[in-house]
């Protein structure tokens, strides 16, 4: 894909801009859409990738944004910093609140508010933008998970087959070992499902997931419903890990609309 910066002007001064850098990394960037009719003071749509932290890139959510482009909604889809040593899942959500601070240089040009956003992500992405949206409810006013891991910490992870293969890149995205007789407090910080706050979350959760166990979307929803915060799951039956990839018309039927209604609800 072409990495370099370019803008992109349509008719109504409909505007595409990829490739805005947010900070000096070759992985700070992001591409900004703002479709020719959207409504000013709505909040924008931040997009974040999957690819289990440590691969992916943001054209992999291309499909999400231009769906949300046709709905006029103005959306953010970043790039951010991968892990590897020395980075972390902190400083991927220190990368979401570069791109944020980056986009509202622009509120007086686009009319969108500042700090005011939806957030949605995919797999490893719905995981960051989880904890991002728990722990900035004064920003992100809904959040949108598409199979998310939502918890390194519990008894019922320990149990899991989930727990055993992905537990190398659990400790290197957390940066510490694993220690399934005594859980350090840094993979309880590290789950969605402990930093839950009054955040309107819709959840979609596949019962074949074989990449990120159902029982992590259910937990969460359980959660959830027990602290009383307005949320969905959509609970797919005969369904994988991020479908929208591999079923169009659960992408199309489901999953597509769900998104929308929930973003303009």
């Amino acid at each position: 894909c072409n990495t370099k910066y370019r803008v992109w002007v349509g008719e109504n001064n409909e505007q595409k801009i990829y490739n805005l850098p947010y900070g000096e990394n070759k992985n700070q960037k992001m591409d900004v859409f703002l479709p020719a009719n959207y409504e000013k003071e709505k909040p924008a749509v931040i997009i974040i990738h999957g690819g289990a932290w440590k691969y992916g890139r943001k054209e992999k959510m291309i499909m999400i944004q231009k769906y949300l482009h046709q709905k006029n909604i103005p959306t953010v889809n970043i790039n951010y910093r991968l892990v590897e040593k020395g980075v972390t899942y902190k400083k991927q959500l220190d990368d979401i609140s570069a791109a944020i601070i980056k986009f509202n240089e622009y509120a007086y040009k686009t009319q969108l508010p500042k700090d005011q956003f939806i957030i949605l992500g995919e797999s490893s992405g719905a995981h960051l933008a989880l904890l991002y949206g728990y722990q900035n409810p004064e920003i992100i006013s809904k959040i949108i998970s598409l199979s998310a891991p939502t918890d390194f910490y519990s008894k019922q992870f320990l149990e899991t087959t989930y727990s055993k293969y992905a537990l190398f890149t659990i400790e290197d995205v957390v940066g510490l070992k694993f220690n399934r007789e005594n859980i350090d407090q840094k993979f309880k910080e590290a789950s969605p499902i402990y930093q839950v706050s009054n955040v309107p979350t819709l959840l979609f959760q596949g019962d074949q997931d074989l990449l990120v166990n159902r029982k992590q979307g259910l937990a969460l929803d359980s959660v959830l419903t027990e602290k009383n915060v307005e949320h969905k799951l959509i609970y797919m039956k005969k369904t994988g890990h991020t479908p929208r990839f591999f079923n169009k018309r659960k992408r199309e039927e489901i999953i597509l609309p769900e998104i929308l209604k929930w973003i303009l609800k």
